[in-house]
């Protein structure tokens, strides 16, 4: 059975005592009641990946993420954090090729197998992003063009390493614009997704492959987008930044 997974993303956001505080208030409400099987993580900023990762503790089926890390294991490449690094303190997953990073520094497909393999490398869990903009989306040829991402991107991979990855569907224009896909547009997505990983992979791979939807999900939209057969739970943004929120959304499931 696939797993469901919530992911917060916190993005560049809150400093270490708003961090603090968040954490904390994430880890006692679900120790009271999250009576889910859903794998919930936490990807904060660098910065606070250690203290994060004291304040989860033991807590059941809470996990740490980075956003981001180098496609370098090691070396003089000033303010890059390697793969080895992060899991040496105790990160399990770490977020890939997230629009933002793919946009605004410039992160090619080609780039994005490296720090896949580095992180794969290191035993962590790769959170691959993919996802159309809203021209993309416009002109009908959204399926194509996010097929294309993980084709370049993934599919020299083997079988046993791609079996290690979850996929984070995000469209575009719906990250942090308020709009969101339906959850039939999210279903069809995902579906396509899971068939293009069959071609290449076998029908026993893609089934058990987690895909996650990644725009604007919130409390209100998070049951019905979740219960599509072929969503496997979220890749948090906003909501994340607020507990009440995003335990909710873990308890929609």
């Amino acid at each position: 059975m696939r797993k469901k997974i919530v992911a917060g993303n916190w993005k560049m956001n809150l400093n270490f005592e708003d961090g603090q505080k968040l954490t904390s208030e994430i880890v006692n409400m679900l120790k009271d009641e999250n009576d889910k099987d859903v794998t919930v993580v936490l990807n904060p900023p660098f910065v606070h990946l250690y203290p994060v990762k004291k304040l989860i503790g033991n807590t059941p089926n809470l996990f740490l993420g980075a956003q981001n890390c180098s496609d370098k294991g090691s070396g003089a490449f000033t303010g890059e954090v390697s793969a080895s690094m992060l899991a040496s303190f105790g990160a399990d997953y770490v977020i890939l090729g997230h629009s933002e990073r793919r946009e605004y520094f410039g992160e090619s497909n080609e780039l994005l197998t490296t720090k896949t393999r580095q992180a794969l490398e290191n035993g962590l869990t790769p959170i691959f992003c993919c996802g159309e903009p809203l021209e993309i989306r416009e002109a009908g040829t959204h399926e194509a063009y996010v097929k294309n991402q993980l084709t370049e991107s993934l599919f020299g991979f083997s079988d046993e390493e791609i079996s290690k990855i979850v996929i984070a569907y995000e469209p575009i224009w719906a990250i942090g614009t308020g709009k969101t896909a339906s959850s039939d547009q999210a279903q069809d997505m995902h579906a396509a997704l899971r068939a293009h990983f069959a071609s290449k992979y076998g029908q026993i791979i893609a089934d058990n492959l987690s895909i996650l939807y990644g725009g604007s999900c919130n409390p209100g939209n998070a049951k019905d987008i979740f219960s599509k057969a072929d969503v496997d739970g979220g890749l948090i943004g906003g909501a994340s930044l607020k507990s009440r929120d995003f335990v909710d959304i873990i308890k929609s499931f």
